[in-house]
């Protein structure tokens, strides 16, 4: 199996169940439903299809809605697109009309108050460029500085202006109602600003007692200049580099994403890179060398998870691309596991029993070169901990809670499986040869690490490790600590 986890976005190119299935097949773990796109019904169908073909497989395969955020629009053109002209005036106005080439409205009503004299608006990720010249109340006029054709809802930008607009907006706010009510297993907050977002919207889902996680996506120069804040909010990490890269200076956005992932790593946070993994294989049935060697730096940069963005919702090849950034995977991994210790690596902080206990069975499981990592964990923070190691065991993390187990879904290195708790701690080594042998995750004989929680009465709290033995009829055969 790869350790990296992979995320695909739904959309019409996979929304048959014979699809979606193939792609969990190819080694999806877990499914993004972009709410900027389609509907709520629509999505309660790829939901059905997802969970049914999941179901069938016995695999644990975890969804993410995607809020859509605060996203600036160009509204409906006259004729659905228009040609606008280097040094051309083009005029923007409160309202919805039609728009043309000297005329256009847009889908955010504060744009001409956020929006200053000598501002940028960078339309459809920064292809088209205006630069705003003079404003009244009611008019913002700016001059076409990057020519091209402009077309229906296109993205707007605006990299100048302080956006008022709230992190989350009406829309989102039933689409996070829908999510929660489906039991979604993450939900990700587009445009986030500063931590407080992330506050807010753990508060509606406290009120909603979910358990939903919380995915913080950084796109917004804002959100570089309070990156720690940001992560110590939030579940996971998203580095979606599209409006990323048209906020800043493109030119910033590879160092950023390394940022981001060595302090998530730190933090021991989950993050993904996302957009333009593997762009070209939306037309092309494959990609080119640059975008392979992107995803394998992803992977080097300790990414838990790489997302397939157009290229799996609406491209051509959906299945193909699934199989081609896992076999990049694949490769990018063995070079990793040969060659760690050269790569180095970055001191973690915030050590406490938990991570004691990590650090401990990764030694252990090095120096005896076992099997596996077995965990048995309650709310899948054991499996977190360990999987930011990057060892090249695999991780089994075993918990009586299906919705953990999606969630552990989003770990590198994680291979996450529903039992029912043991009562005695003395049975739980029977119970992991029983998982070990019918998953064929290991053979009698072999050794593995075992780290568990010992104390009932704090939940959560590792503080535990031994070596097992499969097939061992008898107690760990040493330990390092012993249940």
């Amino acid at each position: 199996m790869i350790r990296t986890r992979l995320v695909a976005t739904v959309g019409p190119a996979c929304s048959d169940a014979q699809t979606l299935g193939a792609m969990i097949d190819a080694g999806v773990n877990v499914f993004r439903l972009n709410f900027s796109h389609g509907t709520l019904d629509t999505h309660q169908q790829m939901l059905q299809h997802i969970r049914s073909e999941a179901g069938r497989r016995q695999a644990m395969v975890a969804v993410m809605g995607d809020l859509c955020g605060p996203k600036i629009r160009l509204n409906r053109i006259d004729g659905g697109k228009c040609e606008l002209i280097k040094g051309a005036t083009v005029v923007f106005r409160r309202g919805d009309a039609l728009g043309n080439a000297q005329t256009l409205t847009s889908s955010y009503p504060a744009l001409l108050d956020d929006v200053q004299v000598g501002h940028r608006l960078l339309i459809d990720d920064g292809n088209v460029q205006l630069r705003a010249r003079s404003k009244t109340a009611d008019e913002l006029v700016c001059e076409v500085e990057v020519p091209g054709v402009i077309s229906d809802r296109k993205g707007i930008n605006l990299p100048d202006s302080k956006v008022s607009s709230p992190a989350l907006t009406g829309k989102d706010r039933e689409d996070l109602e829908w999510a929660i009510s489906n039991d979604l297993d993450f939900v990700a907050l587009s445009f986030v600003r500063r931590p407080e977002d992330l506050i807010e919207l753990r508060e509606i889902v406290l009120r909603h007692n979910s358990p939903i996680h919380l995915v913080s996506k950084i796109e917004k120069p804002e959100a570089v200049d309070s990156l720690q804040s940001i992560i110590d909010q939030s579940d996971v990490v998203l580095v979606a580099r599209g409006d990323l890269g048209v906020e800043m200076d493109v030119s910033r956005v590879p160092l950023i994403q390394k940022k981001i992932c060595l302090l998530c790593r730190r933090s021991r946070k989950p993050v993904i890179v996302a957009t333009q993994m593997l762009q070209s294989m939306v037309e092309s049935p494959v990609p080119t060398r640059a975008e392979v060697s992107d995803v394998a730096n992803a992977i080097l940069d300790h990414a838990d998870a790489v997302m397939l963005s157009a290229e799996t919702s609406v491209g051509k090849y959906p299945l193909p691309a699934v199989r081609m950034i896992r076999r990049i995977a694949e490769q990018t991994e063995t070079f990793h596991d040969q060659f760690r210790h050269d790569l180095g690596g970055d001191s973690l902080i915030r050590p406490c029993l938990d991570m004691a206990v990590a650090d401990g069975a990764v030694v252990v499981a090095e120096r005896l070169q076992t099997r596996l990592i077995a965990v048995w964990t309650r709310k899948g923070d054991a499996a977190r901990l360990l999987s930011k190691h990057r060892v090249h065991q695999p991780i089994l993390a075993v918990t009586d809670d299906e919705r953990v187990c999606r969630k552990m879904a989003m770990l590198y290195g994680v291979v996450a499986v529903c039992h029912p708790p043991e009562a005695r701690l003395s049975r739980i080594p029977a119970a992991l040869d029983r998982i070990l042998l019918e998953k064929k995750l290991a053979a009698v004989g072999e050794r593995v690490v075992v780290t568990v929680d010992t104390r009932p009465d704090l939940p959560g709290e590792t503080d535990a490790l031994f070596i097992h033995v499969v097939g061992s009829t008898t107690k760990p055969t040493s330990g390092v600590a012993a249940p």
